[in-house]
C-alpha cells in the first residue's frame, strides 16, 4: 500500500510554521489566547504580555530561548509567587499559539517557574477577627457584603457582579434563600443563605428590579467595582481592635473566602461540600486550607 501522502502533505495544505489562516499577528493570537477567560484573569494576562513583549520587542516567531532567560533574570526582585505567575503566563500563550500552529515551535518547553512557600495559613483570619470584622461595621450595605463574602465564600467578581434576579427564596427552615453566581471558569454554582444573610439581603432592595444590581455603587452607575469591595473590607479590618495594623492593611475580599474553608471545615463541614460551595474545580484546592491549618500533628507522640 502506497502511504506516501502521509509523509508529503499535499501542496495546498498548511504546514506547522505558516499560519494557516489561524491568526494574523502576535496581537491576534493574544486576543485569541484570551478569548473565554475570567476579566480578571484577561486584565492579569494582558499585563504580563505586555511586560514581557514589551521586554523582549520583537515578534514571538523570533524570541529565542536566551532572550526569556533574560526576561525571567529581569523578575529577580519580584516574588517567586508574581515570578511564577508570570512565566505560566507566558508558557500558556506560547502554548497555545504554537497548538493553533502559529509558530513553528515552543520555545518555552524547557522553562520551568519557580517553587514558592504556600503562604496561605498567613491568609486565614482567625474566626473572633471575622465575627469583629463584621460586628463592628455600621454600614447596612457594607456589613451584608462582609456577611456575604464571608458567609457565601464568594470571590470579590461573583459578589460584585451580583443582580437581584440571582437571588431566589427558597421559603421557610434553616435556609430561607439562596444566591446563584457566575464563578470562574465560567461555572454556575448556587449557595445556599441563612436566615440572617438572607433578611440582611433582602432589606437593601427596597424598590431595585431584578435586573439591577445587588451592590450598586454610589459613585457611578452601575454595580460596585472589585475596587471598592477591596477598600470596604480593609477598612473594616483596620477597625479590629486586636489585629496588628501591617495585617489588617493587607486584608482583601478573598481572606474572608479563605476563612469560609478553614472555618467550615475546623467545624466538621465535608470537604466535598466546602469544595462545592467555593466553587474549586478539584477537591485537592480545597484540602490545602486542612494542610495550612492541621488539626493533628505527629509531635504529640513525642516525649517534650
Amino acid at each position: 500500500m502506497d502511504l506516501s501522502y502521509r509523509l508529503s502533505p499535499p501542496s495546498d495544505l498548511p504546514v506547522r510554521g505558516q499560519i494557516a489562516g489561524q491568526a494574523d499577528s502576535d496581537q491576534q493570537v493574544v486576543g485569541m489566547w484570551l478569548y473565554g477567560k475570567a476579566i480578571t484573569t484577561q486584565h492579569a494576562y494582558q499585563g504580563e504580555m505586555r511586560r514581557f513583549l514589551t521586554f523582549v520587542n520583537k515578534p514571538m516567531a523570533h524570541i529565542t530561548l536566551g532572550e526569556v532567560q533574560q526576561y525571567i533574570t529581569s523578575l529577580g526582585n519580584l516574588a517567586a509567587s508574581s515570578q511564577a505567575r508570570a512565566i505560566n503566563a507566558i508558557k500558556s500563550l506560547f502554548g497555545f499559539a504554537y497548538r493553533i500552529g502559529y509558530l513553528p515551535f515552543n520555545v518555552l518547553v524547557p522553562v520551568q517557574a519557580p517553587k514558592f512557600k504556600n503562604t496561605l495559613a498567613e491568609r486565614i483570619l482567625p474566626e473572633m477577627n471575622v465575627q469583629l470584622l463584621i460586628a463592628l461595621e455600621t454600614n447596612p450595605r457594607n456589613r451584608a457584603i462582609l456577611k456575604l463574602l464571608y458567609g457565601a465564600g464568594l470571590r470579590v467578581s461573583e459578589l460584585c457582579g451580583l443582580k437581584w434576579r440571582d437571588l431566589q427564596p427558597r421559603g421557610e427552615g434553616d435556609f430561607p434563600g439562596q444566591v446563584t453566581v457566575f464563578g470562574k471558569g465560567g461555572k454556575t454554582r448556587t449557595v445556599v443563605l441563612t436566615a440572617g444573610l438572607w433578611q440582611e439581603l433582602i432589606s437593601l432592595r427596597a424598590t431595585a428590579s431584578l435586573q439591577e444590581p445587588v451592590f450598586r455603587s454610589r459613585k457611578q452607575s452601575g454595580h460596585l467595582t472589585p475596587t471598592q469591595v477591596r477598600r470596604i473590607v480593609k477598612t473594616a479590618a483596620q477597625r479590629i481592635p486586636v489585629m496588628e495594623t501591617k495585617l489588617a492593611a493587607k486584608v482583601s475580599p478573598h481572606w474572608l473566602r479563605h476563612a469560609h474553608a478553614s472555618h467550615s471545615l475546623d467545624r466538621g463541614a465535608p470537604i466535598h461540600l466546602v469544595q462545592a460551595t467555593l466553587g474549586h474545580a478539584s477537591v485537592a484546592t480545597t484540602g490545602r486550607y486542612l494542610h495550612a491549618r492541621p488539626s493533628d500533628s505527629s509531635v504529640r507522640f513525642l516525649a517534650i
